[in-house]
């Protein structure tokens, strides 16, 4: 690569003294539409090989950092929206289903459609992603779930509302995760995935109090109302969220031999016609080839991702969910005496405030660590992925113990009551941390030396890398919401034996 002018050679440029080249200035791409994500207009850009930068280069004037703000907004925003109908559904699952009918049976519809996207949508998936059209089906497909479970009354279609809204959401989720990708440097592709991740924390924490505000209407109108919420993300997308050329130029690697290819504002040349490269004959000037990965190439792709990202987060989200259905119900003690802990008795009015006030300590810190990069926390180094992992197993065999046979004495209903706090405070940091860190190491992944130059190709490497890595997550908590169920019967089973009898009064 000739680093003289810091761009490679190419066979689709005409020389510089050719009349049909026109110069774009870096303020004309600042301007165009997000519509620009999608592939229109189709510009071809050239790839550089540029010497490092400072951040402060990258957003080195008021529009830049206005751009940065609507990114950061909009990434949160589609990990908000996306993300809170799944926990509204499972909220409103006592409300959804009959008293006889296992609320498992919620879970599962809510879980199973979106694993089944991110299983098999990257591999089916074939040539340029098109962002708006995707955006649009999941909404559509959220609007229409959502008002499937206000209508009807039966079961059934209840249950097939839930799984359109699901299936939404995966896909939606595997779609903004892909979009962080394409914007650059990478500093800006981190942020995005930060902020999303952001998003998808807060949504826990939205949801439940958005349910608990609107129960009180009924289901008909309370998830009625929720189906606005959706249209939020396609206005999102075009109205706020900025070009992936905003931020350019002037990106690269911290490395400083880095090949990384960066859509840059170089001089601009339109595609060629068909009858430009008739006009051309014996020149270089041709239509570019379509680039599509093979099922071999994503075969590749995907197998150093299996034990280095998917394998921690698939744990991490095996032994969560399982903590939070199977062992947290469990977890249950005497209400705390107003004389003796003056603080608890405020917080705790019933045996039954417990398994709600796990859930909101996990919610707020699961929130709190998915926002740790995007208030400048840094990331896990890529060796530590894994210790999120191996904490949350600890947390898990802790908790069971501590439900089956307890570390205090019955009379010590605080100390349990302050340990159990930590415990799962711990359990949703870990979470949490690592979610976002796979994610963003995934995100800021280096292409393959033997695509780097290839721009298009590598967009799709690493649009497909981050998409494949998705199913992790889900497929941990359908996993563990079968291993809860008899968890949450055998640690009962054990209270009972030891005579304490909480959990069989719920």
């Amino acid at each position: 690569m000739n680093r003289g002018n810091g761009r490679m050679f190419d066979p689709l440029r005409p020389s510089s003294s050719s009349p049909e080249t026109l110069e774009m200035p870096p303020t004309l791409n600042s301007t165009s539409s997000a519509a620009d994500i999608d592939g229109r207009p189709d510009i071809l850009y050239e790839a550089a090989d540029i010497e490092d930068e400072e951040p402060k280069d990258v957003l080195g004037s008021d529009n830049d950092r206005r751009a940065l703000v609507r990114l950061a907004f909009s990434f949160f925003l589609f990990g908000l929206i996306n993300n809170v109908l799944y926990v509204i559904i499972l909220s409103a699952a006592l409300d959804l289903v009959p008293p006889s009918t296992p609320k498992g049976i919620i879970a599962f519809c809510n879980i199973a459609p979106a694993l089944v996207v991110k299983v098999g949508w990257p591999y089916v998936l074939k040539g340029r992603i098109r962002y708006a059209k995707r955006v649009i089906g999941c909404c559509l497909l959220s609007v229409l779930g959502m008002i499937v479970v206000a209508l009807f009354d039966s079961l059934s279609m209840r249950l097939l509302g839930i799984s359109l809204a699901s299936f939404s959401s995966g896909l939606g989720e595997l779609t903004f995760l892909q979009l962080s990708t394409t914007y650059t440097p990478p500093s800006i592709a981190g942020h995005s995935v930060g902020y999303f991740a952001s998003g998808t924390g807060a949504a826990g924490l939205v949801g439940a109090f958005l349910w608990w505000e609107l129960r009180g209407l009924g289901v008909r109108i309370g998830v009625g109302l929720s189906s606005v919420l959706p249209f939020i993300i396609p206005l999102t997308f075009y109205l706020l969220l900025p070009p992936n050329s905003a931020f350019l130029p002037s990106s690269s690697y911290d490395d400083d031999d880095s090949t990384y290819p960066i859509t840059s504002t170089l001089p601009y040349t339109p595609l060629p016609t068909e009858e430009d490269a008739a006009e051309g004959e014996g020149s270089l000037l041709s239509v570019p080839k379509r680039v599509s990965l093979s099922p071999n190439d994503k075969l590749q792709l995907v197998k150093p991702l299996l034990i280095k990202y998917m394998l921690p987060l698939f744990c991490v989200y095996t032994f969560e969910y399982t903590i939070n259905q199977g062992i947290a119900p469990t977890l249950l003690y005497p209400v705390p005496s107003p004389d003796k802990y003056t603080v608890l008795s405020k917080i705790i009015h019933s045996v039954r405030d417990y398994y709600p006030l796990w859930q909101l300590v996990y919610q707020t810190t699961v929130f709190f660590s998915r926002s740790s990069i995007s208030i400048g926390i840094p990331p896990l180094p890529a060796r530590l992925l894994s210790l999120p992992s191996i904490i949350q197993c600890l947390i898990l065999l802790t908790l069971a113990y501590e439900s089956a046979v307890g570390f205090y004495s019955d009379d010590s209903e605080g100390l349990s009551i302050i340990t159990v706090f930590l415990l799962v405070s711990l359990e949703g940091i870990c979470g949490g941390l690592a979610y976002v860190n796979v994610f963003y190491r995934v995100n800021q992944e280096r292409p393959d030396p033997s695509s780097a130059n290839d721009v298009e190709r590598t967009r799709q490497e690493r649009e497909f890398k981050i998409g494949s890595i998705g199913f992790a997550d889900s497929s941990g908590i359908l996993i563990a919401s079968l291993v809860a169920v008899p968890t949450e019967v055998r640690l009962c089973r054990a209270q009972v034996n030891r005579g304490k009898l909480l959990c069989q009064g719920l």
